[in-house]
C-alpha cells in the first residue's frame, strides 16, 4: 500500500524541492501540497470528516509555513489528528529544536538542505508508526481527531460599543442550538464576562499561560461551567496580570479548547494586545462591532487598517456588526461597509437599552426575554455565522431576526500569508 504525504510548505522554491525528493521516494504517494497552516488544517479536517483512513499516513511541516508557527501547527496536527505522522523539515539541527519538536508531537525532523536517504528513512519510520497506530485503533475507526471547532474573536471599534454583549450572546445562542461552546474573555485587563453572567470564580486564563501541554485535565480546572452549559474561561480579576498570557499562549489556549468545543467565541475587547492578536489572526471569523456614529466608525477604520499593517487580517476576512441601529440615523451599513472595507454583517443589532438595562445590571444578560428585539437580533447573528445547528437556526430565522440586504458574511476568511 502506498504511503500519503503531506507536504505542508509556504515557500515556491522549497515546495518544487520537497515535492521531486518525495516522487522519489519507494511507494510513496504524494498529495497536492498546501501553502499555508490554515489550509492543512482545513485539508485534515475534511478528509477525517470523511474518515480516518482517508487522511495521509505522513504530513511534512516546513518551518517557514505559516501564519502559525511550525512547532505550533505540529502541536494541533498531532493532537487532532493523532493518526497522523508528522514530520518537520528544519535547518536547525540543534538538540533544543529536536526535544521541543518532539515534545510539540513531531515523530521526526529531517534537517536543510534536504538529504534523499534522510528524508526515506523518516518518511518510511512515520508511515510505519502511523500504520501500526491505525491498526491498533481498528483501522481508524474509534481515533479521536478532535472536535475540530469553529474559533470567532468579537473586537470592539472603541470601547462601549457592545462587543462583550455581543460575544456572549453568540455562545449562548451556539451553545442553546446543541454545540459545545466555550466563551473565553481575552479583554484581559477590563474583562466584564464573569460580571455580565453573575460568576465568580477562582481560576482565570492566566493560570494557563504558562502551561507548555494543555491536557483536558488541566484544561477543565481552568474553565467554569456556567448554568447555561457554556465553558467560560475568564479574564484573571488582577488586571497587571494579563501580561502574563502573550500570544504564544493565546495560540496553545485557543488550540486546546478548539479540540473539546465546537464553537470557540472569544472576546477581544477594544485594546489589542498580543494575545488578541493571534486570536484574531487564527480565527475562522474575526468581528467587529460599531454603532453608527462617527467616532465609533472612525475606530473600526482604524482598527481594520491596524490589523491590515501588522499583517493580522485583511480588511475584506473582517465582519462588521452594527450595533444599536436605527432607521433614522444617518450612517447606514452599506456606508460602513464601505468606509471600512469590510464585508458587513447582514443582521443588524437595534438600539433598545431599555430592554437590556435590568439584566446587565443584575448580571443575567443569560436571562433576556427570548422575545426582545435585541436577543432575537444577536441569536439571528449567530445564525448567520453559522454557529447554530440547522434546526435552531430556522427557529431564530422565525423569531423575527431582522436582516438587511448585501454580502452576507466574510469573503473567505482566509488567513494572511507569512
Amino acid at each position: 500500500m502506498p504511503t500519503r504525504i503531506l507536504p505542508a510548505v509556504g515557500d515556491a522554491d522549497a515546495v518544487r524541492s520537497l515535492t521531486t525528493l518525495l516522487s522519489q521516494l519507494p511507494d510513496a504517494e504524494p498529495v497536492a501540497p498546501v501553502s499555508d497552516s490554515t489550509q492543512l488544517v482545513d485539508t485534515l479536517a475534511r478528509l477525517a470528516a470523511e474518515s480516518v483512513d482517508e487522511l495521509p499516513e505522513v504530513v511534512v511541516v516546513h518551518e517557514r509555513i505559516g501564519p502559525v508557527p511550525a512547532l505550533e501547527l505540529v502541536r494541533e496536527v498531532a493532537l487532532r489528528f493523532p493518526a497522523v505522522g508528522v514530520i518537520l523539515v528544519t535547518t536547525d539541527v540543534g538538540p533544543g529544536l529536536f526535544a521541543a519538536a518532539m515534545d510539540s508531537g513531531a515523530r521526526g525532523l529531517v534537517t536543510l538542505p534536504l538529504s534523499y536517504e534522510d528524508l526515506a528513512n523518516r518518511v518510511q519510520a512515520v508511515a510505519q508508526w502511523s500504520v501500526g497506530v491505525r491498526r491498533h485503533l481498528g483501522h481508524g475507526a474509534d481515533v479521536f481527531t478532535g472536535v475540530g471547532g469553529t474559533v470567532v474573536t468579537v473586537s470592539g471599534a472603541k470601547g462601549g460599543v457592545g462587543a462583550t454583549l455581543t460575544a456572549v450572546q453568540l455562545a449562548l445562542a451556539a451553545q442553546a442550538s446543541g454545540r459545545s461552546t466555550a466563551l473565553v474573555d481575552l479583554d484581559l485587563q477590563s474583562g466584564d464576562v464573569a460580571s455580565y453572567l453573575d460568576v465568580q470564580f477562582r481560576r482565570s486564563i492566566v493560570d494557563l499561560a504558562a502551561i507548555t501541554d494543555i491536557s483536558p485535565r488541566i484544561l477543565a480546572e481552568a474553565v467554569f461551567r456556567h448554568d447555561t452549559g457554556v465553558a467560560l474561561l475568564l479574564a484573571p480579576a488582577e488586571g497587571e496580570r494579563g501580561e502574563e498570557v502573550t500570544d504564544r499562549a493565546a495560540r496553545q489556549i485557543l488550540g486546546a479548547l478548539r479540540s473539546r468545543y465546537e464553537v470557540v467565541v472569544v472576546d477581544c475587547g477594544a485594546q489589542l494586545s498580543g494575545a488578541g492578536a493571534a486570536a484574531v489572526e487564527l480565527a475562522e471569523r474575526a468581528l467587529l462591532v460599531t454603532t453608527p456614529d462617527v467616532v465609533a466608525v472612525r475606530g473600526a477604520k482604524r482598527t481594520v487598517r491596524m490589523w491590515d499593517r501588522l499583517q493580522i487580517r485583511k480588511a475584506e476576512e473582517t465582519t462588521v456588526v452594527v450595533n444599536r441601529h436605527t432607521r433614522s440615523t444617518e450612517i447606514q451599513p452599506p456606508l460602513i461597509q464601505k468606509i471600512t472595507g469590510t464585508a458587513i454583517a447582514a443582521t443588524t443589532v437595534p438600539a433598545n437599552f431599555r430592554e437590556l438595562q435590568a439584566a446587565v445590571d443584575a448580571g443575567r444578560v443569560h436571562a433576556l426575554d427570548g422575545k426582545g428585539t435585541v436577543r432575537q437580533a444577536l441569536w439571528a447573528l449567530a445564525a448567520e455565522l453559522g454557529l447554530v445547528k440547522a434546526p435552531e437556526t430556522a427557529l431564530v430565522r422565525r423569531a423575527g431576526g431582522r436582516a438587511r440586504g448585501g454580502d452576507r458574511g466574510a469573503a473567505g476568511f482566509r488567513r494572511r500569508r507569512e
